[in-house]
């Protein structure tokens, strides 16, 4: 074709339609308690868009709702009914989706980086945690939380799966809380990494227990740490998002976002070299990796069967002001990823 560009979905997969106008901050795909799939996106540009994935690969877009600031991160209620917006504009809004209204159910002093949903026998709610320094639960139904905890630092990325929750902050801290009866410290850590965090992800034993996380840096490094591990071997860190230049010397990118598959236990990293890779941890092995994108992978995720893998495209200004270029878009792309994820047979 004659002025044809190159095509920007180098691994030919599902590109999403209607994507936000700015970087994707936050990606969630429904829960498994839905029968349909559904994505919702936030962004930079303020807004959260919620779009139906048929099984075809292609996907509709439902609706679309503007935040008070750019969008920091999403969540789901474990029904599937609504999904919770954390923002710059310091509060977290509840969009409830089939009366599609928008309702404030959560406040901090600064930015709002986090939240995730707390499904417990006992009680069900929304942890919360700001640049503000600290981390909130709240019930959703009360205007004031039901317990506020002071942490050392701004609170950079955290991780939920009851009865664990994990937070990171400034400073290379980790703080591990039990969730079980009401939120408790369990444990505080100095990150293993020497850099700067930006992702965290819990996972589980083979008996479906969260049982450690994985953390990524800024310096192309994942470390994986058991929380009680077996053995202190058990724990251990491994670069990524690394390129050799011409010249020898070593391209270092930041690790932009960490996923485990619901199945297989295995796990996606993306990262601002535009590149995702599929990893075994417990074989310590790559499955997989993609081709480089035009632009950095700023977020991912899983759908709840692990038969979908969503990577948002975009610039995460790691490269600064001067390499931002309006011409390229925010992109999202979806691939049919369960046989690549599949641990390697031992």
């Amino acid at each position: 074709m004659f002025g044809a560009t190159q095509s920007t979905n180098r691994m030919n997969d599902f590109e999403v339609a209607s994507p936000p106008d700015d970087s994707v901050s936050a990606l969630e795909f429904s829960p498994s308690t839905v029968q349909k799939n559904f994505l919702v996106a936030g962004s930079w540009d303020s807004s959260v868009r919620c779009w139906e994935v048929e099984q075809n690969g292609a996907t509709v877009p439902k609706s679309i709702k503007t935040m008070g600031g750019p969008v920091l991160d999403v969540c789901w209620s474990d029904d599937g009914s609504k999904v919770f917006v954390a923002s710059c504009d310091k509060q977290v809004k509840l969009w409830d989706l089939a009366s599609d209204q928008v309702m404030q159910v959560a406040a901090h002093d600064g930015p709002v980086k986090t939240c995730h949903m707390v499904k417990g026998p006992t009680y069900t709610c929304l942890m919360t945690g700001s640049w503000d320094k600290t981390l909130k639960f709240w019930d959703t139904r009360s205007p004031n939380p039901m317990m506020a905890i002071n942490l050392p630092e701004r609170c950079y990325c955290a991780d939920v799966d009851y009865p664990m929750a994990v937070v990171g902050t400034a400073n290379r801290g980790l703080i591990i809380y039990s969730l079980q009866n009401s939120p408790t410290e369990y444990k505080r850590q100095e990150s293993p990494l020497k850099y700067q965090h930006r992702a965290i992800s819990i996972f589980k034993d083979k008996k479906k227990e969260p049982t450690g996380y994985a953390l990524g840096s800024i310096e192309g490094r994942v470390a994986i740490q058991y929380v009680n591990p077996a053995n202190p071997k058990d724990n251990f860190t491994f670069k990524c998002h690394r390129s050799t230049s011409t010249s020898g010397f070593q391209d270092i990118y930041a690790v932009n976002d960490i996923a485990f598959h619901p199945v297989h236990g295995t796990l996606v990293t993306v990262g601002s070299d535009g590149t995702f890779s599929f990893w075994d941890k417990d074989a310590r092995t790559k499955l997989k990796s993609s081709e480089a994108m035009d632009q950095s992978i700023t977020k991912c995720g899983f759908n709840a069967n692990g038969q979908i893998f969503a990577y948002a495209v975009g610039y995460d200004w790691s490269k600064g002001h001067e390499y931002f270029n309006p011409a390229k878009k925010p992109q999202i792309f979806l691939r049919s990823c369960y046989d690549e994820l599949k641990p390697r047979i031992n």
